[in-house]
């Protein structure tokens, strides 16, 4: 694949996108890039201050004024639904974004999940669930969901999905990860049986400096990591690359995963890259599924397959 840059990223004008967790990093920078190139940009953002500050540098940087913040919180279900409930138009494009990594101890969201699960995963299958409704409205609309390479050593334990019982936060970060990954393929495949024009893709940044990676409170383990990121690591700018493919390239196509092409996939141009494939098993997927609308008790039998 040539080199991708936000430059490549095709007119936009008239489309509408949401990008969670849109106050730094990964997020930022996506939305800066769509706002670039006409989009109407919402950022959904759980801390009002920094979301307005979001909001000004994104409207500053892209000289657009189609930029807009609206409160966000991936912990609480409540307000997933006052957002979802809030948004009156079609939908072109939703970037899942928004994440938390190993923290260092057993931390729940509102609704009592573990937050890496609850926020990495539920939140986001919550959110696109509750706004199916405009997405198909748009006609021929995307949704982008942002793994990691943690996901390759992640594992769905379906006895204990909240780490109730043992928390090791590399392995709770590492399920909610694959999670998203079952959760993007499982949706395509749903709305490919339902005759939906929705594709459903993902990406990962590689090993991108983040504030995911700088956070001083993440333990030991990622102080340790920080050392290694002036050569293991590309930019955030860089990190979001493969996002933007995923959520503007022609020839992405449904259940696509995109990553870095360098040494681990770790930096580097933009390629379509293979999950584990764990993420592949259908039953695996199915089952996740079915569990993630009993936990967030939200409906997504619009896109059962047809009979």
């Amino acid at each position: 694949m040539h080199s991708f840059t936000p430059d490549d990223v095709p007119d936009l004008t008239g489309r509408r996108a949401i990008v969670t967790g849109a106050n730094s990093g990964i997020g930022l920078r996506v939305a800066v890039a769509l706002a670039r190139k006409g989009a109407h940009v919402v950022l959904g953002c759980r801390d009002a201050g920094r979301g307005e500050e979001a909001e000004q540098h994104v409207r500053s940087v892209s000289g657009s004024s189609a930029v807009e913040l609206r409160l966000l919180d991936l912990a609480s279900l409540a307000s997933i639904r006052r957002f979802a409930a809030g948004w009156e138009h079609p939908l072109d494009l939703l970037i899942n974004n928004a994440g938390v990594m190993a923290p260092p101890r057993r931390v729940l969201t509102d609704d009592g999940f573990e937050s890496q699960f609850g926020i990495n995963h539920l939140g986001h299958f919550a959110l696109t669930g509750l706004l199916l409704g405009q997405l198909r409205a748009a006609g021929d609309s995307r949704v982008v969901t942002v793994s990691s390479l943690a996901h390759k050593r992640g594992r769905l334990n379906f006895g204990d999905l909240q780490s109730a019982r043992a928390y090791r936060p590399w392995a709770a970060y590492g399920q909610s990860k694959a999670a998203n990954l079952y959760f993007t393929i499982e949706l395509d495949r749903r709305a490919r049986a339902a005759g939906w024009q929705l594709t459903a893709a993902a990406a990962h940044p590689g090993l991108a400096r983040t504030n995911l990676v700088r956070n001083r409170q993440a333990g030991p383990v990622l102080d340790l990591l920080g050392g290694f990121l002036g050569v293991l690591s590309q930019s955030d700018e860089a990190g979001a690359l493969p996002v933007l493919y995923a959520a503007t390239a022609s020839d992405v196509e449904g259940g696509d995963y995109y990553g870095p092409d360098g040494p681990g996939e770790t930096r580097g141009n933009v390629r379509l890259v293979a999950p584990s494939p764990r993420v592949l098993d259908p039953e695996t997927a199915a089952r996740l599924w079915d569990r993630s609308v009993e936990l967030t008790g939200v409906d997504y039998r619009a896109l059962e397959p047809r009979t």
